[in-house]
């Protein structure tokens, strides 16, 4: 437990008789809320009750000293006194439990629990265990940025971050990636770890080596440690003041260990009679906080038992009046399904990011990695949010060295100079985590950053995919448009290099199956030089796959088209007219399929070559229109055959275009294998030009 600075009676005394009997009734009232919920469950009126019960002291007293509208809060689902300490009303926490339109949580589309509360500066919290610990990471390291830029605007002097999670959760790699972040950089963040000894049923020592999560975390550097009873609130309020204090100073990270009960099962959806004996329930309600703090309160003198029959009362009154409300409100109209899954203030499909018919040409033509490179410095010039961070993106780390060596720059050098014009604050390296890139980028974002981020290769994308699909893509309409994460993540995609399994994976799919995430994949220079800057430009979260077989090309150069060239989203490029058959494709296939359409017209067939250009959304009208005119269609893609992304353009094709084919929708596309290192191998398992001249033969003939 944590070492006193002071007695328990100065640290009362260091609080007014006002301030303790309201941290007596915020204890209670999430309390009441929680009775309140488990009732309205059993009652089939409200579908989900997670509650707080057992945590409310440490959770009070850290609401005490943490600032709202003023400080950032990441929580978890047991974070509902400290919620309401910060100012959450009784009605806004049972408008989330009913579902209502009217719900300041998410618009009735989260589950209860899962707080979030813009006016308040309380992230939209998520279920996945452990995510958010990276995203208040990257909100901290987002003031530490903005001072050092010397920005203000949206920012407070000594605002800090407060994170929480309970013990199960330190389990996940999230927490220590977070850890290893924070105090490497030294960030103004809170911990709350509170620790109820299980994890739904399993027990703290089973999830944590030793059974001490602030034990196995003091080899970290700088971090300040506090381990405390989170049961009593004085002890909780003077251990809480020193971790705040210590981030506010800008002392680095702490982290407060709080030892807390959970008095009911972890979920209406757990039983803990079928694995916690009644000994031991038995003994954490000697402890529980609600029992232990008014006693407290009337021995010390700090309330009279008239005064807490008085607040008892008070809660009781206004739980019942915001249940009635809540009971009454409506649900969100179906209508609105659709609301915030995208930006509905920005739309990178309009003609505002369509600047295309008008390039400034200058210079020679050059390759996709310069055009990209130019575009970012573009953007980086003329906004001073953009940060650029991942593996490998600086050109150096160590800025002695700077002048003395020629800068990494990145694997491919798309990012070569950044950081020698923009300097170490904008561009810089990170970790080796991809999860720890997109997690600190969504933080960043929250406060109005523009993070373009790296992840080196596609093939190792996958630690971040939690980040990107359950946090990334679904932050703006989980919130109901309350936060958003505009965050570019770039990566290196595909094959054609000879790089095997893990250098040639090609996966479009689960990420155009996610929505609330833009794909874009460039087949030319041009292409990528004007999709990256409506990247930058839109407020949506994209995925921006840059083929590495593409990157140094010569047929698909050009030359720079100028600092607002822009190519929206949705929109297809016709690169070769044709009247017999349409060929749908995008990324390294573009050259193969046009290259073979070249060679079967002297066979008499004409091919209209398609490149689509962005996955998500795809253009559909043009796509039809090519349908319509030549009534065949081929999708060709560099991922495998069986569930990939030409499987669900096809099949589009098939319901909407029936009536104009005169032949089965056909797919080339790579073998259901993983790609091989050897160049025999790679020729067999990647769509290769004989097999679209095979593909255009049979569906002409057809």
């Amino acid at each position: 437990m944590a070492t006193s600075t002071r007695t328990e009676k100065e640290t009362a005394a260091a609080l007014t008789r006002e301030q303790l009997q309201h941290a007596y009734r915020i204890m209670l009232l999430s309390r009441r809320i929680d009775d309140k919920e488990i009732q309205l469950k059993r009652q089939n009126k409200i579908f989900f009750q997670i509650s707080g019960a057992g945590h409310e002291a440490v959770l009070a007293a850290a609401g005490m000293l943490f600032k709202p509208s003023h400080d950032w809060f990441y929580t978890y689902y047991r974070d509902r006194a400290l919620c309401l300490m910060l100012g959450m009303t009784p009605e806004e926490m049972l408008y989330e439990a009913v579902g209502a339109a009217i719900d300041p949580n998410s618009g009735g589309r989260q589950m209860p629990s899962h707080f979030g509360h813009k006016a308040l500066n309380i992230v939209s919290a998520s279920s996945p265990t452990g995510t958010q610990f990276l995203q208040g990471v990257g909100c901290a390291e987002g003031i530490q940025r903005a001072a050092a830029l010397g920005m203000s605007e949206g920012f407070q002097g000594d605002e800090i971050v407060y994170v929480s999670s309970g013990d199960g959760t330190t389990s996940e790699g999230e927490f220590w990636e977070s850890l290893n972040t924070a105090c490497n950089l030294k960030l103004p963040i809170v911990y709350v770890i509170q620790d109820n000894q299980y994890a739904i049923s399993v027990p703290v020592e089973v999830n944590t080596a030793g059974g001490s999560i602030s034990k196995l975390v003091a080899s970290f550097p700088g971090l300040f440690i506090q381990e405390v009873d989170g049961c009593d609130f004085i002890a909780s309020y003077e251990t809480m003041e020193r971790a705040v204090t210590h981030a506010r100073e800008r002392k680095g990270p702490a982290l407060v260990h709080a030892h807390v009960i959970r008095p009911y099962s972890h979920s209406l959806s757990d039983d803990e009679v079928l694995y916690r004996p009644p000994e031991e329930r038995a003994k954490d309600a000697e402890r529980d906080p609600l029992t232990t703090f008014p006693k407290w309160l009337v021995e010390k003198g700090h309330a009279t038992t008239e005064e807490l029959s008085r607040i008892q009362e008070e809660v009781d009154a206004a739980v019942l009046a915001a249940t009635d409300d809540a009971l009454g409100q409506p649900q969100p109209d179906a209508s609105t399904v659709y609301f915030a899954v995208y930006s509905p203030d920005v739309d990178p499909t309009s003609e505002q990011f369509d600047t295309e018919d008008d390039p400034q040409f200058s210079g020679n033509e050059t390759t996709m990695v310069d055009l990209l490179n130019a575009c970012m410095k573009d953007e980086m010039r003329r906004d001073p949010r953009i940060l650029v961070f991942g593996q490998d993106v600086a050109d150096v780390s160590r800025e002695q060295y700077a002048g003395q060596v020629k800068g990494k720059g990145g694997v491919f050098k798309v990012t070569w100079g950044l950081q020698k014009e923009f300097g170490s604050t904008r561009v810089y390296n990170s970790p080796l985590a991809e999860a720890n890139i997109v997690g600190r980028a969504i933080g960043l974002a929250h406060r109005g950053f523009k993070p373009v981020v790296e992840v080196q290769f596609f093939d190792y994308i996958w630690p971040a995919y939690m980040q990107i699909r359950d946090e990334l893509a679904t932050m703006r309409w989980r919130s109901n448009n309350a936060f958003s994460s505009p965050v570019v993540v770039r990566t290196t995609y595909g094959g054609y290099i000879r790089g095997a399994i893990y250098h040639s994976q090609t996966g479009a799919s689960l990420f155009t199956h996610t929505p609330g995430l833009r794909v874009v994949c460039p087949a030319t220079a041009l292409d990528a030089n004007g999709l990256m800057r409506t990247a930058i430009r839109c407020d949506d979260p994209v995925l921006f796959l840059e083929h590495k077989h593409l990157y140094r090309q010569t047929y698909n150069k050009a030359a720079y088209p100028g600092p607002n060239f822009m190519i929206p989203f949705g929109k297809a490029k016709v690169v070769r007219e044709g009247s017999d058959v349409t060929l749908v494709t995008y990324g390294a296939t573009v050259q193969r399929a046009f290259a073979a359409a070249n060679q079967i017209a002297d066979e008499g067939i004409s091919v209209e070559v398609i490149d689509l250009r962005t996955l998500a959304p795809w253009d559909k009208e043009a796509v039809y229109a090519s349908v319509k005119k030549t009534s065949r269609v081929i999708v060709a893609y560099e991922d495998s055959m069986s569930w990939g992304y030409g499987a669900e353009i096809a099949a589009r094709v098939a319901d909407d275009c029936f009536a104009w084919l005169d032949a089965p929708v056909k797919r080339v596309a790579s073998t259901d294998t993983f790609v091989g290192y050897a160049p025999q191998l790679e020729d067999a398992i990647l769509p290769q030009i004989d097999d679209f001249l095979r593909a255009y033969r049979e569906v002409a003939s057809y």
